[in-house]
């Protein structure tokens, strides 16, 4: 039986799905604990731009949120940079140096081709084109061992995408073997529909439907202090973040250069201030994410007013709304 949920936005179509597993009864054995699961679910979003899921209690971290899709953007493994933003994730993806099945090193090194780039020439070219397929999941890495184990505390839970072009809009679907609904869908929603928006751009297209087929869609029941709020909230991304393929890379360029700055141990809050403020060469869409990631980076510091200036220079009211609901979960279980 295949599980369908549908909506305009993230938010809406998350708050469908973990309602269904509410109701879920039967329970199912995995690695990291019994779940509830459905098996073969479709999470439809018609708007991929509101991607951020509101509706999560207590609030995810946004500033984790944009640098994990910087770091996929970027095409890298490196532990270092996702660790900052999330100290507890060597928990749950191991402890190496590079992160064994980091998908932006998948996407653009490890397979020996740049598959964003080939993604991009080759629908610029052939825009009905059906040959489109970014490639996550290698078996020869990834399958399980023959007694049954993972050769990876950190093996993908994403598979593939497949990009079509229709009717002036760039579609995208996503599949994923395995999808923890409270921990990974919203941190999957923001890294896939930014990477759809972002190839959309490059592309000179609108941004069509974003599709997730999650094969297993599951929550832990050990995870019973994650809920849903009692309403859904009514706040918009207001931010577009298409542009031009060669605008984009500068972009990105220079905001990993600023990342990789406020990581570092010897940061200034002089540095620190010239690296976030009264920066006119970044868009304002790309600059909010900028000033979230800078807040956090702040907050780690003990850097209050510098976090809060960070924070109200966010022009976006979706992004402002779940990073106050971040800090305060951290001064809830401070």
């Amino acid at each position: 039986m295949i599980s369908q949920f549908e909506g305009d936005t993230g938010d809406e179509v998350w708050r469908k799905a973990a309602a269904a597993l509410s109701r879920q009864t039967a329970a199912q054995d995995s690695r990291g604990g019994v779940t509830r699961e459905l098996l073969h679910c479709q999470l439809h979003i018609r708007n991929p731009r509101q991607r951020w899921v509101l509706s999560r209690l207590p609030a995810m971290n946004p500033a984790f949120a944009i640098a994990e899709f910087i770091w996929i953007l970027q095409g890298r493994n490196d532990a270092a940079f996702v660790n900052f933003w999330n100290p507890a994730l060597p928990k749950f993806a191991g402890r190496d140096e590079n992160y064994y099945g980091a998908y932006g090193h998948r996407l653009r090194v490890s397979h020996g081709v740049d598959q964003l780039d080939r993604a991009y020439h080759a629908l610029k070219n052939n825009p009905d084109s059906r040959q489109v397929v970014l490639q996550i999941w290698n078996a020869p890495d990834d399958l399980p061992r023959p007694d049954g184990s993972p050769p990876s505390q950190d093996i993908p839970c994403n598979i593939c995408s497949l990009l079509k072009v229709r009717h002036g809009r760039l579609e995208w679907t996503q599949i994923m073997r395995s999808n923890d609904l409270y921990r990974g869908t919203p941190h999957n929603l923001v890294q896939f529909t930014t990477l759809h928006e972002v190839m959309a751009g490059w592309l000179n297209l609108k941004v069509g439907s974003f599709v997730l087929w999650a094969d297993s869609l599951h929550v832990y029941k050990s995870d019973t202090e994650l809920r849903v709020t009692p309403t859904a909230p009514d706040i918009r991304n207001t931010d577009n973040l298409a542009l031009p393929r060669e605008k984009c890379r500068c972009v990105l360029t220079d905001i990993e250069a600023a990342m990789d700055e406020l990581r570092e141990t010897g940061l200034t809050q002089e540095r620190f201030q010239s690296i976030v403020f009264n920066r006119s060469d970044l868009p304002q869409s790309w600059l909010n994410l900028l000033c979230i990631v800078a807040a956090d980076a702040a907050r780690r510091r003990e850097w209050t007013h510098l976090m809060k200036a960070a924070a109200e220079s966010c022009t976006n009211m979706a992004l402002i709304v779940l990073w106050e609901r971040w800090v305060g979960r951290q001064s809830k279980y401070a």
